[in-house]
């Protein structure tokens, strides 16, 4: 790795957003003379998930890189998240920052505003990491300054943080797109979230999460990293994604929505359009339209029907968008109820 540099706060560039005229109080790590920045800082915002809070926290100090720092900001957080926090706070590698309902992008910024490692990596506070991540990734930044993003494939834990089992069927998961991956960004947002470590110099050049946007905040940031940086993975399970206690289903209409106001400005206000064939921005809309119809199938048919409808004015694959529209047709029609899992969800939402 390189020589760690001193942070610096990030401007807002190409839709991105910057953080201001903030004063918060961090609790714990202070800076004393002769501090050297950590390699890595772990950001972590959390707003009442104190349930989950400690498992995450304790994956990373079981990281086998140990030349961290973790910065943990609490959202204005309504349950017992102090409390969960409180016990880590003897390690001065962790730090704790208490914010005022900012939302999760601004309270992300902050985080990454506060942090002071070369390399940013994100863990949501319902998630947990393996214990070789950091090290695994961080070895995929030695010399390549191209690369901006390193990630790793996810997998399943309920919500008491046992293992789900891979379902029935399911298909080998694809090769994860790795290099100049704009084009298939675009297509589907495949970056779990808590599995990105980023270089701090991509803040610098193309802004922070945007407060413009409450929902898909990372899909919006990383078409604008994957213009100017390379991506780079581990192909292993080193994540482990929580389920089945949030409502991303209920949310799933208002994601595609920002999805699609996201794709809309990145298109003609960011002159991604002038990167972009025409034939993948048709393939990144339908997919979308079809990944929302497959999850409420089950749920809700009618908006389901209007969504493979919505696919069908797409070129792309519109043999596919047919067949899942008279699928859910003679299901609905039968009385079925065949649900699509929420979590496969990934197009962009």
């Amino acid at each position: 790795m390189p020589k760690p540099n001193p942070p610096a706060p990030f401007p807002g560039k190409e839709g991105g957003a910057g953080v201001g005229g903030i004063s918060p109080s961090p609790l714990g790590g202070g800076v004393g003379e002769g501090f050297r920045p950590p390699t890595v800082s772990v950001v972590m915002a959390a707003k009442n998930y104190a349930r989950f809070l400690p498992a995450a926290v304790d994956s990373v100090f079981a990281q086998t890189f140990a030349d961290w720092e973790l910065v943990v900001v609490d959202d204005g957080s309504s349950d017992d998240t102090p409390a969960a926090v409180r016990p880590y706070l003897t390690d001065s590698r962790v730090r704790y920052l208490r914010s005022d309902r900012l939302g999760q992008s601004r309270a992300k910024n902050l985080g990454v505003r506060m942090s002071r490692g070369e390399i940013v990596a994100f863990l949501d506070a319902d998630d947990a990491w393996e214990p070789t991540k950091l090290a695994k990734q961080l070895a995929r930044f030695d010399g390549r300054p191209d690369v901006g993003v390193v990630f790793c494939r996810r997998s399943l834990i309920g919500e008491d943080g046992r293992p789900l089992p891979p379902r029935p069927g399911q298909a080998r998961p694809a090769a994860l797109p790795t290099g100049r991956v704009l084009d298939a960004m675009f297509v589907q947002n495949f970056v779990c979230f808590s599995s990105a470590v980023v270089r701090r110099e991509v803040f610098a050049r193309v802004g922070g999460f945007d407060p413009e946007w409450d929902l898909a905040i990372d899909y919006d940031l990383w078409l604008r990293v994957a213009r100017h940086y390379a991506f780079d993975a581990v192909d292993e399970e080193l994540v482990r994604y929580r389920t089945g206690h949030g409502n991303l289903s209920k949310k799933l209409s208002d994601r595609v929505a920002t999805a699609f106001a996201i794709m809309h400005r990145a298109l003609h206000r960011n002159g991604l359009s002038a990167d972009l064939p025409a034939g993948v921005v048709a393939e990144g809309c339908a997919s979308t339209c079809r990944t929302l119809a497959y999850v409420m199938r089950g749920s809700e048919p009618r908006t389901s029907l209007r969504w493979w409808l919505r696919a069908l004015a797409w070129p792309h694959q519109r043999r596919e968008s047919a067949r899942g529209l008279a699928t859910t047709l003679a299901a609905w029609a039968l009385g079925r109820r065949a649900a699509g899992s929420a979590e496969n969800a990934t197009a962009n939402v």
